[in-house]
């Protein structure tokens, strides 16, 4: 589960990518840690250094496409370390910080890229709030340098090399010592790890209003990520999208193959659209397989600390703007709204009344 079927120049790298290709995901699945008394609050990964006033057009573009992935990140992070519990099988030991190089974004923006500061060598772009990362003092900019002791890969397959590096280590269950450098000076850090769940949360370059879910990652199309009005609503999105995953509706419908298939080509720096035309060849969801995914939902919002008072009203301006004769948008693909909403309405109170009554929010 280490090697991606794409050079890692085509792939936009997201916060939990296959483990741990962008550092954040090991390989084998480890014994549930414990779970918070207190959900975790919403946290936001530090900002961006300052950036010149003018800029040429790409450098706009791929700006606007790194704070679009940074979005990603910082609505997501939450949701993946809150909840390892319900997350099941698919959690793992991650470092907790995501890493890039100009080879991470689409090929035409690798000169771009540099101009913005990144060069063949990996560094970071963000780190999770309460993980080992943070708490061994890793801050976004760093330059990763080597990994126990070994020189980290460099260049256009540096994530996949790196990923070959760590997959040994992260079993180990022992902190990663990580050299880095920070204003021309190197260090030696230890990274304890941190257990969270490990799918993969992506943006898709498409402007249908979107989501799919394969099982193993998470994408939000761009069309969807500009759709939704505040962090909360994309929280709603990816938590359902995370619901499906863990279970295993891709599964169920047979549909793990053809919802891959959409997935990859949608990371592609130019997709294909045919591929998204009408449904994409993916079968509607059933009413009682998506309202599970809603209720599991909503735990796990609740858990990363996010309100889930407004998620009815997000999903009904969702149908009602893109409704179901929309043939590739979400409900098409979720036609069922009215049960949907009836259900969600019914677990709010129910997860709400174990927040008031301080039980563990679990289904």
């Amino acid at each position: 589960m280490l090697v991606s079927p794409l050079p890692a120049w085509q792939k936009l790298k997201t916060l939990a990518v296959l483990a741990p290709l962008a550092f954040l995901a090991a390989c084998a699945t480890q014994e549930p840690g414990p779970v918070p008394a207190t959900p975790s609050k919403p946290v936001t990964v530090a900002p961006q250094a300052p950036r010149p006033v003018t800029a040429n057009p790409q450098q706009q573009q791929l700006r606007e496409l790194i704070d679009q992935q940074d979005r990603l990140y910082r609505v997501a992070a939450p949701l993946l370390t809150s909840n390892a519990q319900l997350c099941r099988g698919n959690a793992r030991n991650l470092l907790g910080f995501t890493a890039k190089n100009r080879y991470s974004f689409p090929i035409e923006f690798a000169d771009t890229a540099r101009s913005l500061g990144y060069d063949d060598r990996l560094q970071v772009t963000g780190v999770l709030p309460g993980s080992g990362a943070e708490q061994a003092g890793i801050q976004r900019g760093d330059i990763l340098m080597s990994v126990a002791g070994k020189p980290m890969p460099q260049g256009t397959d540096a994530e996949r090399q790196a990923a070959v590096l760590l997959s040994p280590l992260v079993i180990k269950k022992a902190p990663i010592a990580l050299g880095v450098q920070r204003n021309g000076q190197n260090s030696t850090v230890n990274v304890p790890l941190t257990y969270a769940c490990a799918f993969s949360i992506e943006l898709g370059n498409a402007d249908n209003v979107n989501t799919y879910a394969d099982g193993r990652r998470v994408l939000i199309t761009r069309g969807m990520l500009k759709f939704t009005q505040s962090d909360d609503e994309l929280a709603y999105l990816i938590a359902k999208d995370m619901a499906h995953n863990i279970l295993g509706h891709a599964i169920r419908q047979r549909m793990v193959s053809t919802i891959a298939e959409v997935i990859d080509n949608l990371l592609l720096p130019h997709p294909d659209p045919t591929t998204t035309a009408g449904t994409a060849g993916i079968r509607v969801y059933p009413q009682d397989l998506d309202a599970a995914a809603d209720t599991l939902s909503l735990y796990l919002l609740a858990r990363a600390g996010y309100n889930i008072d407004n998620v009815p009203a997000f999903w009904k301006r969702l149908a009602d703007q893109y409704p179901a004769s929309v043939p590739n948008g979400y409900t098409a693909l979720h036609p069922s709204t009215a049960y949907r909403l009836a259900m969600i309405e019914k677990v709010t109170q129910i997860v709400k009344a174990k927040q008031e009554a301080g039980k563990p929010l679990v289904p």
